[in-house]
């Protein structure tokens, strides 16, 4: 089903999104796993913010947050987003649109106990996107959420991952002369089988 060569090879997007990032990590000198997350609010207009996509999976891209945060709400509220990766040392993009749900509680709860126990500890003080009056307010905070959770805290009811089901995947890598290659994976339902296209750069 595949049409790509080269780095584009493969029948499946999901193991072509792993390849790349596996290899944006032998090269990009931090943070590989960045992406641009871009949803909407009530009104429609468009928020965007960089977050660390912690998993590809077989059907899915997930990342973590505060439920209560701008970009949960507007996840909540949408059920759609796009993402955008963009590896400046490879010259490469893989661009994503799709439907948005929670993850698993058994999901986020694995997640969050491999995480450091400081991260673990901030989830629970911060109320994230909502107004701050200092950063010593919010260090106080930590402080107590610290002594009150202990060195076991459990994942806080407002914090965990969400995953994108994506009906469009997009490979991009820079050509000459701006004559960049581009492939477009699409498909109107998570049933349906992929179409895969070259676009014009």
């Amino acid at each position: 089903m595949g049409m790509g060569k080269g780095i584009f090879a493969g029948e499946d997007p999901f193991v072509i999104a792993r390849r790349w990032l596996d290899e944006a990590r032998e090269t990009e000198p931090s943070d590989p796993d960045a992406a641009a997350l871009a949803t909407v609010d009530d009104s429609g207009l468009p928020n965007v913010r960089i977050v660390l996509m912690r998993a590809i999976t077989d059907e899915s891209f997930g990342f973590f947050t505060n439920y209560n945060s701008a970009k949960g709400q507007e996840l909540d509220s949408a059920g759609k987003a796009a993402l955008v990766f963009h590896w400046k040392t490879l010259q490469r993009q893989i661009r994503v649109r799709g439907v948005v749900t929670r993850a698993t509680a058994q999901a986020s709860d694995d997640y969050y106990q491999s995480r450091a126990l400081g991260s673990r500890i901030g989830a629970w003080a911060s109320e994230q996107s909502q107004p701050l009056h200092s950063r010593a307010t919010l260090m106080e905070k930590v402080a107590k959420a610290g002594v009150h959770h202990g060195l076991s805290p459990k994942r806080p009811p407002f914090w965990g991952g969400y995953v994108i089901r994506p009906h469009e995947i997009e490979f991009w890598a820079a050509g000459e002369f701006r004559l960049h290659d581009r492939f477009r994976w699409r498909r109107e339902t998570e049933a349906a089988t992929w179409q895969i296209e070259r676009l014009n750069p």
